[in-house]
């Protein structure tokens, strides 16, 4: 049995619950400046797991990279959606 595909899915599917919060958190008191330590973060992951020779670790580092990289974008929203309730536009 090969359980390389289930370790992977599941780490995957944690890694995206850890950053939803982290993205609320870091617009809440950073606000979206904070950016750029997003996309670092997202480099250094994904030139990490090019390197490395483990096919677990590059598959967890690869999409750490691009769950760093997606929240660049999450960041954004939040900060709009946190403008349009400060400014009493309700949200569809």
């Amino acid at each position: 049995m090969n359980f390389m595909g289930l370790i992977i899915s599941v780490a995957v599917f944690l890694l995206i619950g850890v950053f939803h919060p982290i993205v609320i958190k870091c617009e809440y008191y950073f606000t979206d400046k904070c950016w750029p330590v997003f996309l670092v973060g997202g480099i250094v992951s994904i030139v990490v797991s090019l390197m490395v020779d483990n096919i677990v670790g590059s598959c967890l580092l690869g999409a750490l990279g691009c769950s760093f990289l997606w929240s660049i974008g999450e960041l954004k929203e939040q900060r709009k959606v946190e403008l349009r309730e400060l400014n009493g536009v309700k949200l569809p």
